[in-house]
Protein backbone atom coordinates (compact mmCIF):
# COMPACT_ATOMS: atom_id res chain seq x y z
CA UNK A 1 0.00 0.00 0.00
CA UNK A 2 1.49 3.68 -1.12
CA UNK A 3 -0.05 6.56 0.33
CA UNK A 4 -1.14 8.80 -2.04
CA UNK A 5 -1.78 12.04 0.28
CA UNK A 6 -2.32 13.15 3.90
CA UNK A 7 -5.02 15.34 3.51
CA UNK A 8 -4.86 17.21 6.70
CA UNK A 9 -2.40 17.91 9.30
CA UNK A 10 -3.21 15.76 11.84
CA UNK A 11 -2.02 12.04 11.24
CA UNK A 12 -4.28 8.64 11.44
CA UNK A 13 -3.61 6.30 14.00
CA UNK A 14 -3.15 2.47 13.20
CA UNK A 15 -1.88 2.93 9.60
CA UNK A 16 1.92 0.75 9.75
CA UNK A 17 3.17 2.87 6.51
CA UNK A 18 2.93 6.38 8.26
CA UNK A 19 6.32 6.97 10.12
CA UNK A 20 5.66 7.47 13.71
CA UNK A 21 6.49 11.66 13.41
CA UNK A 22 2.80 11.44 11.51
CA UNK A 23 1.09 9.58 14.66
CA UNK A 24 -1.59 11.34 15.48
CA UNK A 25 -5.61 11.13 15.31
CA UNK A 26 -8.09 12.13 12.67
CA UNK A 27 -6.84 12.67 9.08
CA UNK A 28 -8.10 11.65 5.90
CA UNK A 29 -5.59 9.65 4.24
CA UNK A 30 -6.05 8.36 0.67
CA UNK A 31 -3.57 5.72 -0.41
CA UNK A 32 -3.24 3.40 -3.72
CA UNK A 33 -3.85 -0.34 -2.65
CA UNK A 34 -4.24 -3.30 -4.63
CA UNK A 35 -7.50 -4.90 -5.18
CA UNK A 36 -9.32 -7.29 -7.38
CA UNK A 37 -9.80 -4.93 -10.33
CA UNK A 38 -5.58 -3.65 -9.54
CA UNK A 39 -4.30 -0.44 -8.22
CA UNK A 40 -6.93 1.52 -6.45
CA UNK A 41 -7.85 4.14 -4.58
CA UNK A 42 -9.01 3.73 -1.00
CA UNK A 43 -8.83 5.81 2.42
CA UNK A 44 -6.84 4.81 5.52
CA UNK A 45 -8.82 1.74 6.61
CA UNK A 46 -8.72 0.30 3.02
CA UNK A 47 -12.19 0.80 1.93
CA UNK A 48 -12.72 1.74 -1.42
CA UNK A 49 -13.40 5.17 -2.96
CA UNK A 50 -15.28 5.72 -6.60
CA UNK A 51 -15.92 8.09 -8.64
CA UNK A 52 -19.71 9.06 -10.57
CA UNK A 53 -19.89 9.17 -14.12
CA UNK A 54 -22.62 12.48 -13.80
CA UNK A 55 -20.12 14.30 -11.86
CA UNK A 56 -18.22 17.35 -13.65
CA UNK A 57 -14.99 18.62 -13.40
CA UNK A 58 -14.52 19.44 -9.60
CA UNK A 59 -18.62 19.26 -9.27
CA UNK A 60 -20.44 16.59 -7.00
CA UNK A 61 -23.72 15.70 -8.12
CA UNK A 62 -24.50 12.91 -6.14
CA UNK A 63 -26.45 14.62 -3.37
CA UNK A 64 -29.75 13.65 -1.31
CA UNK A 65 -30.44 9.82 -1.86
CA UNK A 66 -27.90 9.29 -4.17
CA UNK A 67 -25.33 10.80 -0.93
CA UNK A 68 -27.05 8.18 0.98
CA UNK A 69 -25.47 4.95 -0.89
CA UNK A 70 -22.65 6.74 -2.30
CA UNK A 71 -21.20 8.63 0.54
CA UNK A 72 -19.04 11.71 -0.30
CA UNK A 73 -15.33 11.48 1.01
CA UNK A 74 -15.74 14.55 2.96
CA UNK A 75 -13.23 16.89 4.00
CA UNK A 76 -12.44 19.13 6.73
CA UNK A 77 -13.40 22.91 6.95
CA UNK A 78 -9.50 23.46 7.13
CA UNK A 79 -8.53 21.22 4.53
CA UNK A 80 -6.79 22.25 1.48
CA UNK A 81 -5.44 21.58 -2.26
CA UNK A 82 -3.16 18.86 -2.13
CA UNK A 83 -1.33 17.75 -4.98
CA UNK A 84 -4.20 15.76 -7.33
CA UNK A 85 -6.13 16.15 -4.37
CA UNK A 86 -8.72 18.54 -3.91
CA UNK A 87 -11.27 20.59 -1.44
CA UNK A 88 -14.57 20.94 -3.76
CA UNK A 89 -17.77 22.48 -2.21
CA UNK A 90 -20.94 20.42 -1.80
CA UNK A 91 -24.41 21.66 -2.85
CA UNK A 92 -25.33 21.07 0.91
CA UNK A 93 -22.66 23.58 2.00
CA UNK A 94 -20.26 20.34 3.16
CA UNK A 95 -16.64 20.00 1.66
CA UNK A 96 -15.70 16.47 -0.11
CA UNK A 97 -12.47 15.31 -1.86
CA UNK A 98 -11.88 14.94 -5.55
CA UNK A 99 -8.99 13.28 -6.86
CA UNK A 100 -8.02 14.66 -10.50
CA UNK A 101 -11.23 16.77 -10.46
CA UNK A 102 -13.26 13.82 -10.05
CA UNK A 103 -15.29 13.35 -6.58
CA UNK A 104 -14.42 10.79 -4.33
CA UNK A 105 -17.37 8.34 -2.68
CA UNK A 106 -17.67 5.23 -0.23
CA UNK A 107 -20.22 2.52 -1.55
CA UNK A 108 -22.38 1.85 1.03
CA UNK A 109 -22.47 -1.80 -0.09
CA UNK A 110 -18.64 -2.52 0.48
CA UNK A 111 -18.52 -3.63 3.79
CA UNK A 112 -14.70 -4.79 4.44
CA UNK A 113 -11.69 -3.32 3.68
CA UNK A 114 -10.83 -4.34 -0.15
CA UNK A 115 -13.97 -4.82 -1.33
CA UNK A 116 -15.02 -3.20 -4.80
CA UNK A 117 -19.00 -4.15 -5.27
CA UNK A 118 -19.73 -0.36 -6.19
CA UNK A 119 -17.44 -0.59 -9.32
CA UNK A 120 -19.97 -0.84 -12.56
CA UNK A 121 -23.26 0.06 -10.36
CA UNK A 122 -25.89 1.54 -12.92
CA UNK A 123 -23.17 1.52 -15.36
CA UNK A 124 -21.79 5.21 -13.97
CA UNK A 125 -20.08 4.08 -10.79
CA UNK A 126 -16.26 3.18 -11.00
CA UNK A 127 -13.28 2.93 -8.43
CA UNK A 128 -10.85 5.70 -8.32
CA UNK A 129 -7.70 4.91 -9.90
CA UNK A 130 -4.67 6.58 -9.10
Amino acid sequence: MRIVSILTTAAFVGLTTLSANAAGHGAAVVVETESALGQILADANGMSLYTFDKDTSNVSNCNGDCAVSWPPLLAADSAHDNGKLTVIDRNDGSRQWAYDGEPLYFWVGDTAPGEVNGDGVGGVWHVAKP
